[in-house]
């Protein structure tokens, strides 16, 4: 597990296991290539679908190259620019969850031979897996999911097994979204620990280059393979600004002071009645989420009756079935299920797990069919207390 951590601010030098280096953008494909010699599937962003999605790469050319993406409530486009850029984007619909927390897994196989079962483990041993491009909102995604899925008295060992062989090649971002709001979760926009590598894309006149910054013993190992010189302090400064340009740009925010009470005070507030007029209990939000976890189970059998399977798969607490248990279900409308999600991530995770279980990538309002926008409803919620005391005060 990579936890080695890395201090660093916008506003002061970049700090790793040794001192920073730059290389060019032509050796971006000298560090894919020697990752894949040493067995890594190096997996990063393509251009598939008119969107900006995560597959295996085998090279530079295959990512997305020019293409600057325009977020908003329920919306997202992508531009192709004449400008080479290489990370000139922030997220897509997906995150790094799939390829640690699969949304499918064949956990169990039984066959029946004669009068008997066997049992079988269904699970084939993890492939080393590297991932490129990782943002820093991303790398707190999977520290959470670390938390979550290690960190109890109860270890999912499927995860356990692909994090472990997961190396992490971070990206700092030099262009906020404009549903981010990482800067107000304290999760962005530059990578501060998590990371093996971390690259800082920096493009200034004709000089097209990438500062690298080690996170790992095994990062340190990786980067001795590479062409890269020791960075200079123009070089720091050059992606310092690369980074303030990205914090400046942050498309939304929201205030998390008190709000774990705030929302625990709020229980019957008519604003999620608001939202439930709204809110279609798609789950758009926990799927594209990088922190959601929640699963099912399903077993199925052949028509034969000689074969068994048990599948763990993806699941959403906006569904009616989520919350079923004997008797009916317990949240029955979309205003309980989204009261439910939100006071889950911004107030009892961090009763649960340490931390809120927001990294403000803003994904749930890109790609929420209706537009709800969480730090909207947060601030509403946060505002009618005001209103609230306000009134009170009046009165008397």
């Amino acid at each position: 597990m990579k936890t080695d951590k890395v201090q660093s601010s916008s506003e002061g030098s970049f700090t790793s296991n040794g001192a920073p280096r730059v290389f060019t953008v032509e050796h971006l494909n000298t560090l894919i290539r020697n990752l894949r010699d040493q067995g890594y599937a190096v997996i990063g962003p393509v251009v598939q679908d008119a969107a900006i999605v995560y597959d295996e790469i085998s090279s530079s050319e295959d990512l997305p190259i020019g293409w600057i993406d325009t977020q908003s409530n329920a919306s997202y486009r992508l531009t192709k620019r004449a400008a080479k850029t290489l990370f000139n984007f922030t997220v897509g619909p997906q995150s790094w969850k799939k390829y640690l927390h699969k949304p499918s897994v064949r956990i169990l196989e039984a066959e029946k031979n004669g009068n008997e079962f066997a049992v079988n483990d269904a699970q084939p041993p993890a492939k080393k897996q590297a991932f490129l491009g990782v943002r820093a909102c991303e790398l707190h995604a999977i520290a959470i999911q670390d938390r979550v899925l290690l960190g109890g008295p109860y270890v999912d060992p499927i995860y356990a097994e692909l994090r472990t062989n997961t190396l992490i090649v971070a990206v700092n971002c030099e262009k906020a979204g404009g549903t981010c709001f990482c800067a107000s979760m304290g999760t962005g926009p530059r990578a501060e620990h998590g990371y093996d590598l971390a690259l800082t894309e920096i493009r200034e006149s004709d000089h097209h280059y990438f500062l690298i910054e080690t996170g790992s013993a095994l990062g340190a190992t990786v980067l001795a393979g590479l062409p890269a010189e020791v960075a200079s302090e123009s070089d720091i400064q050059a992606a310092n600004r690369v980074i303030a340009t990205a914090t400046h740009q942050m498309g939304r925010k929201v205030d998390m002071s008190e709000m774990k009470e705030i929302l625990y005070r709020n229980t019957e507030n008519p604003r999620w009645q608001d939202i439930a007029s709204r809110c279609m209990s798609c789950a758009n939000c926990t799927l594209v989420c990088p922190t959601c976890f929640c699963t099912t189970i399903e077993d199925t059998t052949d028509l034969r009756g000689t074969r068994a399977e048990r599948w763990r798969k993806w699941d959403s607490c906006f569904t009616m079935e989520f919350s079923y248990i004997h008797g009916g279900s317990i949240r029955t409308s979309p205003g309980t299920r989204y009261r439910q999600w939100l006071t889950h991530k911004f107030g009892s995770w961090g009763d649960q797990f340490g931390s809120a279980g927001c990294v403000g990538c803003g994904r749930c309002i890109t790609w929420c069919p209706v537009g709800i926008d969480v730090t909207e409803e947060l601030k509403a919620i946060r505002d009618s207390e005001l209103v609230e005391a306000g009134s009170i005060k009046s009165k008397e």
